[in-house]
């Protein structure tokens, strides 16, 4: 059993931008791929981001060159770098890893921009 925990949300300035983090609570060294989603009030939950343990990423299109994934050192934690914060992207964001046919899902961080 993996835990995934996330930090970095809260509320910013539309402009702002906000650093998420996420680590798995062990080292993972499977091939695996991890990666953000978002759930906004009355919506589904969407994908932001992915990234392979390999580094290849993929951005929902609405948000590529403004929204950046990576991998830290470590490999069980995984980034998400958000700039030109728009209101528009406030939302619960969620880290996910991927390994084999197992998904595993962190409990969520809050991320909000005021305009």
């Amino acid at each position: 059993q993996v835990q995934l925990v996330e930090s970095g949300g809260g509320l910013v300035q539309a402009g702002g931008s906000l650093r998420l983090s996420c680590a798995a609570s062990r080292s993972i060294f499977r091939i695996n791929v991890m990666g953000w989603y978002r759930q906004a009030p009355g919506k589904q939950r969407e994908l932001v981001a992915t990234i392979t343990s390999g580094g290849s990423t993929n951005y929902a299109d609405a948000l590529k060159g403004r929204f950046t994934i990576s991998r830290g050192n470590a490999v069980n934690t995984v980034y998400l770098q958000m700039n030109s914060l728009k209101p528009e992207v406030t939302a619960v964001y969620y880290c996910n890893l991927e390994i084999g046919n197992r998904g595993y899902w962190g409990q969520g961080t809050q991320v909000t921009v005021s305009s």
